[in-house]
């Protein structure tokens, strides 16, 4: 079954940092630019946190994280990170990584990469993140 397996949440008071990591499972992550999306509210909807183009040469912030957060690949390990620094109280929820199959570079012009999350065939099971003191 080809799925992304996502891990490395936890629990972390303000100004701290964790790394969640996404690993290809049975497909081949090379062929996939990745994304990451946030959710805050259960059933109420997933935001853009980043997404990383198929070679790595391209990376897309929202402007909250910019500066902060760092998203990474190593094809050759099939993982994808996502480097969470400084966190803040508002960057709880549960993170997913989620995958285009042959899509070169994020897709979508300008700032709006991945607006259309129906894009992203593949997602992984979600990892919480909670920033609280």
């Amino acid at each position: 079954q080809s799925q992304l397996v996502e891990s490395g949440g936890g629990v972390v008071q303000p100004g701290g940092s964790l790394r969640l990591s996404c690993a290809g499972s049975g497909l081949d992550l090379k062929d996939y630019a990745i994304g990451w999306f946030r959710e805050v509210v259960p059933g109420k909807g997933r935001e853009r946190i980043s997404c990383i183009s198929e070679s790595g040469d391209v990376a897309n912030y929202v402007d909250s994280v910019k500066g902060r957060f760092t998203v990474s690949r190593n094809n050759a390990e099939n993982t994808v990170w996502l480097h969470m620094n400084g966190l803040k109280p508002e960057d709880t929820g549960v993170y997913f990584c989620a995958g285009h199959f042959l899509a070169g570079l994020c897709a979508g012009a300008g700032n709006k990469w991945y607006s259309d999350m129906a894009l992203l065939e593949v997602w992984g099971q979600g990892a919480q993140v909670t920033v609280s003191a």
